[in-house]
């Protein structure tokens, strides 16, 4: 297949993605005004629910005006040459290949993530700030970008210039390689991401002796499930948005408690989500996860090892010396149909997933005060309660609240 099919491909590919989502966005969007099934009437007051669909309404606005954004910007460099503009530039500074690609993708990811910056500016400061959920101040925000710059800096750069390392050293057998050293990242990341990565933005602290530690010490001894690390973490510094969820396995596992959900649930509500993260723990979601992350991470390259070298990768992107660097930007464009069908199985099994963990709280627990805290936590973040089956197909990885509460009370 050469070069001009190729590049047509991945326009047919970009656009299409496109009105997908502009589709679905839209036909989500119908339904913001939808009567609230009766079991959900006691989620909001009808001035919260005018809230609630005010919110909805200026985050689809904003969506499909950031989506059309993006993709006229990639339309543009694809047409007028941009990544050519990139490599050619990079290549009078350098011919060393790690080097080269270092610069190249680091020049991508920078200047994305300043274009980006406008926009999340936007949605922190004046949507969020709107109804009430920022909590950020103006210098963190600017302060968690640095930090998320040095990080891509530090293990994005390490990681990549290890790959093109290998890519040289072991030639077609490459992506072999480079799946160990994923695996071996994904498996490090799942066990010490807590401890790691979490405190260069937010503060833990362990969970303090009281009411709350018992019952959910209780409840662990009750199910047989060892916890020796649950943490506390500052999540109201950014959002008032409550969450928690559970990290690690074997001795590293831990349950991670937002300060935000512990004002905003009583005592039994607390433990219910927990149960429903022990659920995940003991139905071996987290191992199914991550196996299967592995395995959709193997094929993948595989997939890349077989057409790395293909010249015509680099020409359909505009570069016109083919390399490792240009030709992964071109696979990732063209694979990017086979990431969203792997994407669309594993978010419909994560719902499975979450019925099965809602289904394990309710029999070791209870069912009502798990209802009663998925009710709360979707009233305290303004959540959609009538989402278009569409929509839920391809882009949840949670039931949405009335399927859950109906699987709960049946």
């Amino acid at each position: 297949m050469n070069s001009k099919v190729l590049f047509y491909a991945i326009i047919a590919i970009l656009v299409i993605q496109f009105l997908i989502d502009f589709v679905l966005n839209y036909l989500n969007a119908k339904r913001f005004n939808k009567e609230v099934p009766p079991e959900l009437a006691d989620v909001f007051d009808q001035q919260e629910y005018q809230k609630s669909q005010a919110y909805k309404k200026n985050n689809y606005r904003f969506e499909q005006f950031n989506q059309t954004f993006s993709l006229l910007l990639t339309l543009s460099f694809l047409v007028f040459g941009g990544f050519e503009w990139i490599d050619d530039w990079v290549r009078g500074y350098t011919d060393n290949s790690i080097v080269l690609t270092l610069l190249f993708f680091g020049i991508l990811v920078f200047s994305s993530s300043l274009i980006s910056i406008p926009f999340s500016y936007y949605q922190t400061f004046v949507i969020e700030e709107r109804f009430g959920f920022n909590k950020t101040t103006k210098k963190l925000f600017f302060f968690d970008i640095l930090k998320g710059w040095l990080m891509t800096a530090i293990i994005g750069g390490g990681i990549l210039a290890l790959v093109v390392w290998v890519l040289q050293w072991s030639g077609p057998d490459f992506w072999l390689y480079a799946w160990g050293i994923f695996t071996v990242l994904l498996l490090f990341m799942n066990l010490f991401y807590s401890k790691l990565i979490v405190p260069i933005f937010n503060k833990q602290t362990p969970l303090e002796n009281g009411g709350l530690k018992t019952a959910i010490e209780a409840y662990a001894k009750k199910v047989g499930f060892e916890l020796q690390n649950i943490f506390v973490i500052d999540g109201s510094k950014r959002s008032t948005k409550a969450n928690a969820y559970f990290s690690g396995f074997g001795k590293q596992k831990r349950i991670t408690l937002f300060d935000t959900l512990i004002s905003d649930l009583e005592e039994d509500e607390i433990v219910a989500v927990l149960a429903h993260e022990v659920g995940h723990y003991k139905r071996k979601h987290i191992i199914f996860n991550i196996s299967a992350s592995i395995l959709l991470t193997g094929i993948t390259l595989f997939v890349l090892a077989l057409f790395v070298n293909n010249p015509e990768l680099s020409l359909a992107i505009g570069v016109n010396q083919p390399s490792f660097h240009a030709a992964l930007i071109g696979f990732v464009l063209l694979y990017s149909p086979i990431s969203t069908l792997t994407g669309l199985a594993m978010n419909y099994l994560s719902r499975k997933f979450e019925f099965q963990a809602d289904d394990y709280a309710k029999n070791t627990f209870a069912a009502k005060p798990l209802i009663t805290s998925l009710k709360k936590l979707s009233k305290n973040s303004l959540s959609n309660l009538t989402p278009h089956p569409a929509y839920v197909f391809m882009h949840y990885s949670h039931p949405p609240l009335i399927e859950r509460i109906r699987n709960l009370k049946a």
